[in-house]
């Protein structure tokens, strides 16, 4: 089917690195979260590949969706035990982390932006984003700072 709308899990690559979060032990969860967003971080010499864009945005979803003010996941593409009510404890390395994989999709030199640049709907793409970034630009460390000004 390949992809059938704009959102973080609207694609088979998203829908099955979904599946593989839920079936992980509950351990292997948050390394396998670090690790989709690291390998597109870490990807700055080459054509970022659109299946590895589409793994790094379900797993950007997944972490805004366990931040406070994070949207709830709804779709049944999202993985069955956030659905069912369970959570991943996201330490704060990870929402920066995010963000930066965020950037690094949404650049130059990445499929999924061209491809959706082609079809004519990069503005519908990104907009499906705009909720996910905001919920990671809260939690920043970067912006949260104490009442005296320092970190």
């Amino acid at each position: 089917m390949g992809t059938w709308d704009v959102g973080p899990f609207d694609n088979d690559t998203a829908a099955d690195w979904c599946g593989n979060l839920h079936d992980a032990a509950e351990h292997q969860r948050l390394p396998l979260v670090r690790a989709t967003l690291s390998a597109v971080v870490g990807n700055t010499d080459t054509y970022l590949s659109r299946r590895l864009a589409d793994r790094a945005i379900a797993a950007v979803a997944v972490v805004a969706s366990q931040l406070p003010g994070g949207e709830p996941l709804v779709t049944p593409y999202a993985p069955d035990f956030l659905l069912k009510g369970g959570t991943l404890d996201i330490p704060g390395d990870i929402p920066p982390l995010a963000l930066r994989a965020l950037a690094r999709i949404l650049g130059a030199d990445s499929e999924w932006r061209d491809l959706w640049v082609d079809a004519g709907t990069r503005a519908e793409a990104m907009g499906a984003l705009q909720t996910i970034r905001a919920t990671l630009e809260l939690t920043h460390p970067d912006r949260l700072h104490r009442a005296d000004g320092t970190l």
